[in-house]
């Protein structure tokens, strides 16, 4: 008697080498049937923004070639997770079906759904971590208790014997007799032809082939340099694997054991590649679904409860200058212009346009999340919250909120000639690096020169530094005086693998 034929559902899995879903299947010895199911409505209020869509209607064309090329191909469904994995049951037979799982709140109670559906069909299910170096339940304090601070989280973490060497991908994949019924790609209605989304594919490869030659790229290039480069937007220092990671095109594995082999030919001990700051920023992207897992409330609320009393404000024309570019200090616009163009933002900038948005223009940190959701191609549940509460000081391991970054010192700092700036804020490029990140403050010749004209070329500040800050630390120290107890300073290293995680900077 023949093997079972299988469903694989893929989600944000969208490769075949170290998926252990695919293992799974492959290994019981019947057809194979890759399933990928388009259900926006059931991740609750954070469907995927318009970026994220573009990325995965590129991704699922690359991994539907990838599975040709295995003899197999991927059945395109869109609808009710349980509905349709039942029918496509019926329709192949199929008495099995693996998942790798998800870590979001909403996606949480489907899969449990789901489940209990299909062991009710009869049908057997089993899940794995496709995603993750440890599972977010399997870590935790001597007292059984999740981690609140990095630090403590991630020597936990290292602690634990090394994640496995990744799998090769299988080279064939067994086909049922007959195919179900797929949907065209187009029929997703992922992409819209008219939206900020349209041109992302000049700035990116989405697949496993373009997530490979990024990791080349950037052992080859940019690691030697990554402590320093991770923190200068003007020169191409990080990674910039985050949606390739989000999207499941390559494993946490996968790059932790490229890092080894590249560390091995470059002669370095283990102890030091495992505690350099790369394999740290794969340490953050682990801690950001620690913290969404034990605490599913921080997708909207602050995990530090008294920040629900924080006066934020509401003005619509301040936020509406923020989300484009227009705030008057070039640091912020050029970061904000760059997301709108590419779907991504340097880190180093993330942390520094998320300060002045909560704490100069006292707008909440939940706006600016979806706004990021929304751009970002890289968006991610965990890594976004954790890096906007962060910013606002109202997270795990947050920066207190009495640390204010000061744009203009961060533009001097990190952009010191100001090619970042001359390359999103076009308007300024004639500016000497000098005054390129204040040029409120030029002489009016140095402004002739550069042909601008303050409020007509390029705006005024729309608040000042100096002011605004005094402003957030009074309501800071208002909210501090209903608690009656003290914030103490955190000072953690942080990073970019993970995109929307914004963490550390220099106290001004």
């Amino acid at each position: 008697m023949s093997a079972p034929t299988s469903i694989i559902w893929f989600r944000l899995d969208l490769r075949l080498a170290d998926n252990p879903a695919v293992d799974a299947a492959v290994a019981a010895g019947g057809a194979v049937v890759p399933v990928f199911i388009w259900a926006p409505n059931e991740e609750e209020e954070w469907p995927p923004g318009t970026a994220s869509r573009w990325w995965l209607h590129h991704s699922l064309g690359a991994f539907a070639k990838e599975l040709e090329a295995a003899g197999s191909r991927l059945v395109l469904r869109r609808g009710e997770s349980i509905r349709i994995l039942l029918s496509l049951c019926r329709e192949t037979g199929a008495k099995n079906v693996f998942w790798n799982r998800r870590y979001e709140p909403a996606c949480v109670e489907r899969d449990r759904a789901v489940e209990r559906a299909l062991l009710a069909a009869g049908i057997r299910t089993s899940s794995f971590n496709g995603s993750l170096l440890y599972e977010p339940s399997g870590i935790t304090t001597r007292a059984g208790t999740p981690f609140k601070v990095f630090t403590a989280f991630w020597r936990a973490c290292l602690a634990v014997q090394n994640p496995p060497v990744p799998k090769p991908a299988p080279c064939r994949l067994s086909s049922p007799s007959g195919w179900p019924a797929s949907l065209p790609l187009e029929e997703l209605g992922l992409v819209q032809q008219e939206s900020h989304a349209a041109r992302l594919g000049d700035w990116w490869k989405p697949g496993t082939v373009g997530a490979w030659k990024q990791l080349d790229r950037f052992l080859n290039e940019g690691l030697s340099a990554y402590d320093e480069g991770r923190n200068r937007p003007d020169l191409p220092g990080t990674s910039r694997l985050s949606p390739h990671l989000h999207f499941g095109e390559l494993s946490p594995r996968q790059v932790l054991h490229a890092l080894q082999r590249h560390a091995r030919e470059s002669g370095l001990s283990e102890t030091k590649w495992l505690r350099s700051q790369f394999v740290t920023e794969l340490g953050w992207r682990e801690f950001a679904h620690h913290l969404l897992w034990h605490y599913p409330h921080t997708r909207n609320k602050p995990l530090r409860a008294e920040f629900d009393r924080f006066p934020w404000r509401s003005d619509k024309k301040l936020l509406s200058a923020w989300q484009n570019g227009r705030t008057g200090y070039p640091i912020v616009d050029a970061g904000m212009r760059e997301l709108v163009v590419t779907g991504w933002m340097h880190n180093r900038v993330r942390m520094i346009v998320a300060s002045f948005l909560v704490k100069d223009l006292l707008i909440t940190w939940r706006l600016g999340a979806e706004w990021f959701w929304e751009r970002l191609v890289d968006a991610d549940l965990a890594n976004n919250t954790l890096g906007w509460q962060w910013s606002a000081g109202c997270g795990a391991d947050a920066a207190p909120f009495f640390r204010i970054f000061n744009p203009v010192v961060q533009g001097m700092r990190f952009d010191p000639e100001g090619r970042y700036v001359r390359m999103w804020v076009p308007e300024l490029a004639g500016m000497n690096a000098r005054w390129i990140h204040c040029p409120w403050e030029a002489p009016e010749s140095e402004l002739r020169s550069a042909g601008i004209s303050l409020g007509s070329d390029y705006p005024l500040p729309i608040v000042q530094h100096r002011i605004a800050r005094e402003v957030a630390l009074q309501a800071y120290l208002r909210l501090k005086s209903h608690r009656g107890d003290r914030l103490g300073v955190v000072d953690r290293t942080g990073g970019e693998i993970f995109g929307p995680g914004m963490k550390r900077g220099v106290r001004e």
